[in-house]
């Protein structure tokens, strides 16, 4: 027996801070569990989310679900969703994505934070010299990478004009939200 999608789903008002944290890779067992790729390494939000926003290339208006249970299983979560009661449905949903709500990811402790909530922020060194925005991060294993560039560069020059400042003590000197600043040992040389 399964569910189809657009029965098995509410459709309400979405919230409009909703971050892309992963897609659904395919079903997991016969009784309607769904696996998650996710795009993060520790995949917290989707763990604590209850209520997940899910957009397929089927139907692409956004409907939320909620989330019975999950757990970690290798690279993955597997998830048990309402109204997906059989491995068919679950396959169904194969290619969407899931989205949840920003006020729905743990909090983090103190000097601690989200790629999300880097980019966009100003990136100024010692001197005070603006140095661009954080265009964007990347994983080099180690340790994350601000990737910081003028507002107005496009993304396909990125690569060519782009600071590349690892994300940790030694350069990073602090990181105000309020103000929308990073403050890094980096000169306009480097």
């Amino acid at each position: 027996m399964s569910v189809n999608l657009a029965e098995g789903l509410a459709n309400t008002l979405a919230p409009d801070d909703l971050v892309l944290v992963g897609y659904i890779s395919g079903a997991f067992g016969l009784q309607g569990w769904v696996k998650v790729r996710p795009y993060s390494s520790t995949a917290d939000a989707v763990l604590s989310a209850k209520t997940w926003w899910l957009e397929s290339p089927q139907q692409p208006e956004l409907r939320d679900i909620e989330r019975m249970e999950c757990k970690i299983h290798g690279e993955d979560v597997v998830a048990r969703l309402v109204g997906v009661a059989d491995r068919n449905a679950a396959e169904a949903l194969k290619g969407t994505t899931v989205k949840i709500s920003r006020k729905h990811f743990p909090v983090l402790p103190d000097g601690e934070f989200y790629w999300l909530d880097l980019i966009g922020l100003s990136v100024e060194n010692l001197q005070g010299e603006s140095l661009g925005q954080v265009r964007d991060l990347m994983d080099n294993g180690a340790h994350p990478i601000l990737r910081v560039a003028a507002a107005d560069v496009p993304e396909s020059e990125l690569a060519k004009c782009e600071r590349l400042i690892p994300f940790v003590d030694n350069f990073v000197k602090e990181v105000d939200q309020k103000t929308r600043k990073i403050t890094v040992d980096w000169g306009l040389d480097y």
